[in-house]
């Protein structure tokens, strides 16, 4: 076998692979008498077929078959010979199929990247630090009461925050438009639910109360007829409603499984669950900005190959989030919708991969114990969930490829430059709203 390779790209390789005729020959030849011992063909006994005949009704098709594993087989010795580690599945382009002739065959691949790990002593991480407050308690304790609020017919005019169930009808240019009309709408005033502008205008309003609202659609607004349009809402307030906050009794404390104690229960079991969600959200943000400084440290150039498999894997898990079925087609998700985090994902992948080859690092039990133990005790029963992990392999595995990924942050953040930063918890545990 003769083997020449081609450096195409950074990552491409074009590996032209020769094989002596008389190899495929004999393997051709040793297949077809195979064929024959077992080969069923009228006017003949089972193993008895001239061999001539064989050849001639199945000549061509195994040569093909030959000629399919030869190159399996043969590209596999030759990217070993050569030491190509491919990275996803190779083009192979036969170019010499002529019979007494040595058989030629072209491979093109990408190949993973050769990294050279460089440290991260010179990469600044901030290292964000917070605790749970009091003020943080009550603020969270009147997020809860909201959340399961009533709203309640008030005789008074309404107020930012109130509820108010109202009939409209648009208007742009004196004529009503498809869409613009509602019978019996409640809407919070304040919520921006509506076209900016528009809930301001119905502040001060009594129930019977009729208005006319003006407002401008936005430029960017998703009905292009309407975008940038000038438009009346004719509006009548049916009732005004104002919010009512459940009390903070035994009834309310029970939707949150604490059935005594009462308030410093209450408050002690909600503290709780903001602590162990402040932890999660310290050790992710962390997680992020050491990740973000090994690849800073370490920029490197990835297969397309390994980019496209991993579009694929996030087009599967969005089909899973939106529950559109184990049949839907993920080929129809664009694929420029994940792209750029599919390159960082893989990016990230070998260069995590290869700190941990580096460093010879496997999952240590004390991590793995410390992982444990926190999953549990969101549990009533803190010591089956630790049993059942330890008896599920999968599970098991699952929880050790997270110890070492976070030993492998505690190893960024002992060789980096490390800034502790306060934050805090609104601002780590409820971004969205802090």
């Amino acid at each position: 076998m003769q083997v020449s390779v081609e450096t195409t790209s950074a990552l491409e390789r074009r590996v032209t692979i020769q094989v002596p005729a008389e190899k495929v020959e004999t393997a051709v030849e040793q297949r077809l008498r195979e064929t024959a011992k077992k080969v069923k063909i009228d006017g003949f006994r089972p193993g008895k077929v001239p061999f001539a005949e064989v050849k001639r009704r199945f000549g061509e098709s195994v040569r093909q078959e030959v000629l399919s594993d030869v190159m399996r087989e043969h590209f596999v010795e030759a990217v070993t010979q050569e030491k190509l580690n491919p990275a996803g599945t190779p083009n192979i382009e036969p170019k010499n199929l002529k019979a007494g002739e040595d058989f030629e065959f072209v491979a093109t691949f990408e190949v993973y990247p050769e990294i050279e790990l460089k440290s991260v002593a010179d990469q600044a991480i901030e290292r964000p630090v917070s605790e749970v407050t009091d003020e943080d308690l009550e603020v969270l304790v009147t997020d809860l009461r909201q959340q399961r609020a009533q709203f309640e017919v008030a005789e008074k005019a309404a107020e930012s925050g109130d509820q108010v169930n109202l009939d409209f009808e648009g208007f742009v240019d004196g004529e009503a438009f498809a869409g613009g009309k509602g019978e019996g709408y409640d809407l919070v005033l304040g919520s921006n639910s509506f076209i900016p502008g528009f809930e301001d205008q119905l502040i001060g309003t009594q129930a019977g109360e009729e208005k006319d609202v003006e407002v401008t659609f936005p430029e960017d607004y998703q009905a292009e007829n309407l975008a940038g349009k000038a438009a009346v809402f004719k509006c009548k307030v049916n009732a005004v409603k104002a919010q009512q906050m459940p009390e903070l009794n035994d009834e309310f404390f029970a939707q949150f499984g604490v059935s005594e104690g009462g308030l410093e229960a209450f408050h002690a079991e909600v503290r709780k669950n903001m602590q162990a969600q402040l932890k999660q959200a310290l050790r992710n943000t962390t997680k992020q900005a050491a990740f973000k400084a090994l690849m800073d440290a370490n920029p490197i150039e990835v297969p397309q190959a390994l980019i496209a498999n991993e579009v694929d894997n996030l087009r599967r898990q969005a089909a899973q989030q939106y529950n559109l079925g184990a049949d839907f087609d993920i080929s129809q998700i664009p694929a420029d919708l994940f792209k750029d985090q599919a390159e960082n994902n893989v990016k990230l992948g070998l260069l995590v991969g290869e700190l941990i080859k580096a460093n010879e690092m496997k999952a240590e039990d004390s991590v793995v114990d410390e992982l444990l133990n926190e999953m549990a005790q969101s549990y009533q029963e803190p010591e089956k969930v630790i049993e059942y992990y330890r008896s599920n392999a999968e599970m098991l595995r699952q929880v050790q490829a997270a110890a070492l990924e976070q030993q492998v942050v505690d190893k960024l953040l002992a060789d980096a430059q490390v800034t502790d930063v306060n934050k805090t918890f609104r601002e780590l545990a409820m971004p969205a709203q802090g």
